[in-house]
């Protein structure tokens, strides 16, 4: 869990701004429920959770993105699979399988949130195969992207990891 810390901190170091604005978890009890539950048991922040599947579904359990990624955390068919999730659909599978996978790539990055995010973009292969770099427009937008969202859910939610950036 330290080195968990240790990457949270220095990759919220790193960034120089939190986005504001309202958080879209507003009328997703559900959602939120499971997602917070699973964000727990596997030690993952929950607003981490959170602004991924902003990020990837909107919020919207029934997503489906061009390449074939299902659910509220849009996993592919094949992770999916490696995780259990029979239904992708299902709003606590999916979670289940999501946050899994999302704990598995902290595991396997060391708590380094820029590169878990770039392989749960790309997958872990391609991270792995670059000696642990990423490359891409789209990988440091999607990356970016997932940045600003956490840190406005870390403000939304004052956790103590903002106020020791001296958040409100």
């Amino acid at each position: 869990m330290n080195q968990l810390c240790t990457g949270l901190f220095l990759w919220l170091a790193f960034s120089a701004s939190a986005a504001v604005g309202m958080v879209p978890e507003n009328g997703h009890d559900e959602v939120v429920y499971y997602a917070d539950a699973y964000a727990a048991h596997y030690e993952i922040p929950k607003e981490l959770v959170h602004a991924i599947i902003t990020q990837e579904s909107g919020w919207n359990p029934s997503a489906v993105s061009a390449k074939g990624a299902m659910g509220l955390m849009q996993l592919m068919p094949a992770t999916a699979q490696e995780y259990g999730v029979r239904n992708p659909f299902d709003i606590a599978e999916n979670l289940s399988g999501g946050v899994r996978y999302l704990a598995d790539l902290m595991q396997q990055f060391g708590g380094d949130f820029r590169l878990v995010l770039a392989a749960y973009y790309r997958g872990s292969r391609p991270i792995l195969r670059r000696g642990l770099h990423y490359s891409g427009v789209d990988v440091y937008a999607y990356v970016a992207s997932v940045r600003r969202l956490y840190l406005a859910e870390l403000a939304f939610h004052k956790s103590p990891a903002n106020l020791v950036l001296g958040g409100d």
